[in-house]
This record gives C-alpha cells, structure tokens and sequence, in this order.
C-alpha cells in the first residue's frame, strides 16, 4: 500500500524532472515555450503537493501570500515590456535573497524558543542567510544600474579587493561563534556584513558586463533557495535550488569565456574596475561622423548579396523587432541573404535579443551567435546595427586603456560597409565613446530605430 509520504516523495520527484526538462528546452529558442510550460507544470505539482502536506495546518496566510503574489505576478506580466525585462529579473533575484533571510531569521527563532536547535541546523541558517543577504543588496544594485538610478560606470576605490576580503573574513567567523552560542545578535552582525558586501561586490561592475552579473545573480539566488530548503527540510526546495544554482553558474561560465572575464572576478567583483573611458578625443571630434539617410542605407541593402542585422538594447527600446523582421521579407524577397548576428552580452541580460526576435517570429536559422558568424563578415556587402553600441566597438580590441579591452566583439568593423541607427552620438551603456563610427565604411543613421526600419521597409518596396 503506498503511503502518503510516498505519494508526495514522488509528486517531488515527478516535478524535480519536469524542471530539468523544463531547463534542458530553455537551452534553444525553438524548444523555450516547452521548457516553460514543462517547468510551469512541475511548479503547479509542486504547489499542489505542499498544500496537500499533512504538516500544512492552517492556510489563512498561504492564500493571502499566494494572492498578493499572484496578483503582483499579473500585473508585472501584462505592463512589463521587452526592455524592462532585465530589471525585473534583477529585481526577483532580490526577492528570492530576501526571503531568503527571512525564512532563517524565521526559524531560528521558532526553534529557539521550542529548543530544537543543533549545529547542523544553525549553520543552514548562517549559510541560507548571508548568500540570500548578498543576493539581495547585489541584486538591488544590478536593477539600479539596469534602470538607469545609478551610473552604469564601475565604482572603484583603492584597496577595494583588500576591504572585500577583510569583510568576508569577519562573515564567516561570526557565522562559526553564532553556530557555537546560538547568540541572535551575532546573526544579525553577520547578515549585516553579507548586505553591505552585496553592494560592494555589485558596485565596481561595469554596464558592458552587467548580463554576466545578472547570470551570477541568478545562480546566487539559486543556492539561496536551495540553503532555505535545507533549513525548512523541503527536498524539492533543495533540488530545485541548485538546478537554478548550478545553470546560472554554468551560464556565468559561458558568458565569462565568450567575453575573455575570469569567472573568479565575476565572484569577487573585480572586473569593470577601470573607470570608463572620456567619450571621444580630440582628434575624433574634428574628424567627425558620416551621416546617412534612410534611403542610402535602403539602396546598398537592395544591392547587397549578404547583409548582417546587428540587433542591441536600443532595438528594444524603440520595439523596433517587428518592423526590423518586415525588413528582412522584404530583403529576401529581393534575394538578399540576410542573417542576425547575436553577441552574448547583447541587451541586459542572457538571451535578450534572442527572445525579441522570437516574439517577432523571425526565423530561428537566420540568427546566429557570436562565434558562428564572426568570420563572416569580412566578405559582407551591408552590417546594419540597430541600437548596439559596446559590442562592435573595436576598441576592446585596439585600446589598452579602455575598459571593455580583452573583451570579445562583433567584427562588423570589418564588413565593406556598416550603416548604424542611433538616435544621437550618445556613448553606449558602457559609456565608451565608439570608434567604429570614425571609420571610413561606417555612416550613421540618426533617428528612433523603429522609425527607421519602418521608413526603410517603405524605401524598399517603393525601389
């Protein structure tokens, strides 16, 4: 006869698989909506088996906290846009760290008083609540610098790596005496510590490298859940915490390499350190930039045998995704071979431009990623970059001094012509000023991009 632990043990089971299923489809665009709606019913058993508990014995606080939270989770849903995106996650990143340290402040507390604490058990609550700690000031900086409250320019201070240290150090020693005393106060000094090493850990990140911070986030909000789960004795908690854990640091990784970052300094918050470049020099200035119009650009795409669309944040700013893929119908009609070319960091966060594209039904075989479609284009006739700045600025390759150096570019550089939309000579996210538009085969196309790509579409058809 099957038990009710067993019934729910495998209920946990059951939705522990459906969330690496759900995370394997989300590693392609053309399986993402099965690997939501399969992480989506996972959750649903989930919830559905923890309400039915035994152990659950009252649910006046549960449906009040579910409908607040449903009722958030709808409103966010419907009014979020595309380019909003990226905060958001920040933002329930900070949440998951938060909550994080309330469920261990929380149990220590009611274990304290019916005097069921151990070593093991305090030290879960010592581990759960100083990674939630750090994952919710850090997340609070990443969403400030995403949203455009605080400067995207690192902030760096002498012996900043030593102060770091120093205070890590201070963390774990009040975690091992607050396990050894069971001494609240000591919690609270630790968790404090944890909070403002957040901050410092987050602070010194430049914005070309703020999506690799926001992957980092996640991982962190990951173990923070997974540390909770061991506190409240919740296997799916567990597991579900470290699936999160463990592919946002694998996603870390990736980005780190792609980008030429050391994961350790992702960790420690040591990389952006260098203050960002002044926008521009002299010699520049009286160079100038070669401007062009909607129609210029409209000719050399119709007489293009290959033409690359570099897609970045101002594409989705301007939502310009749907006019740039009528852009593209009309391109290959005109038997133009078009393709997109992605960079890791593009946009604010993992993915951002791939989901745009997506919601825009642009061809999944037409996009392609950073290493896939580098070396292509020296032998393409047209680059048409909507809105991207810092990731095909040759500067991470040419100057020593500026702070995306070493970092992986975009070769559009090397197309024999690119035509950049932008609305002004405005320094990108990193605020770098952007050689590209200095050099010989690149001219400028002012104005919003969505406008833009609509007056392009008229421009072709009526050629």
């Amino acid at each position: 006869m099957i038990q009710n632990s067993d019934l729910f043990a495998l209920s946990y089971l059951v939705a522990t698989v459906l969330f690496i299923l759900g995370l394997k489809g989300l590693s392609s665009p053309k399986t993402a909506l099965r690997g939501n709606l399969l992480s989506m019913v996972g959750m649903g058993i989930a919830l559905v088996a923890t309400l039915l508990n035994p152990q659950v014995t009252t649910y006046g606080w549960i449906i009040a906290g579910l409908s607040l939270g449903a009722l958030i989770g709808i409103v966010l849903a419907i009014r979020i846009d595309m380019k909003s995106m990226p905060q958001l996650v920040a933002a329930l990143h900070s949440f998951v760290g938060l909550s994080a340290v309330l469920v261990a402040a929380g149990t220590f507390l009611l274990h304290r008083e019916s005097g069921e604490l151990n070593g093991v058990l305090l030290a879960e609550i010592a581990v759960g609540s100083f990674i939630g700690a750090i994952t919710f000031t850090g997340s609070l900086i990443a969403f400030g610098k995403l949203q455009e409250l605080l400067s995207s320019n690192p902030l760096v201070f002498k012996g900043q790596h030593y102060l770091n240290a120093f205070l890590a150090v201070v963390m774990f020693a009040l975690a091992a005496v607050f396990v050894s005393n069971q001494d609240f106060t000591l919690f609270l000094l630790m968790t404090a510590i944890a909070l403002v090493l957040g901050f410092l850990l987050v602070l010194p990140i430049g914005g070309a490298d703020m999506p690799v911070i926001v992957s980092m986030l996640n991982s962190y909000s990951g173990w923070a859940a997974s540390a909770t789960g061991f506190t409240l004795g919740n296997t799916l908690l567990i597991s579900t915490g470290a699936l999160v854990g463990s592919s946002g640091a694998i996603l870390s990784y990736i980005m780190c390499k792609a980008m030429n970052r050391s994961i350790f300094s992702v960790v420690l918050g040591g990389f952006g350190g260098e203050a960002a470049a002044a926008s521009g020099d002299d010699s520049k200035a009286k160079k100038g930039v070669k401007s062009a119009s909607v129609e210029d650009l409209a000719f050399m795409l119709e007489n293009a045998q290959k033409a690359v669309i570099v897609p970045g944040y101002g594409m989705a700013v301007a939502q310009a995704q749907h006019a740039i893929k009528e852009v593209v119908e009309v391109l290959t009609q005109k038997g133009v071979d078009v393709k997109f070319a992605i960079h890791p960091v593009a946009g604010r966060m993992p993915g951002h431009m791939n989901v745009l594209l997506a919601e825009a039904d642009i061809p999944y075989d037409i996009v392609h990623e950073m290493e896939d479609i580098n070396t292509d284009f020296s032998s393409t006739d047209v680059v048409f970059v909507i809105g991207a700045n810092d990731v095909i600025n040759p500067a991470a390759k040419t100057d020593k001094s500026s702070p995306l150096y070493g970092m992986p570019i975009l070769d559009a550089y090397t197309a024999k012509h690119v035509f950049v939309s932008k609305r002004s000579m405005k320094a990108g996210y990193a605020g770098v000023d952007n050689e590209l538009f200095y050099y010989d085969n690149c001219s400028l196309v002012f104005g919003d991009a969505k406008g833009t790509c609509e007056q392009l579409v008229r421009a072709l058809k009526n050629a």
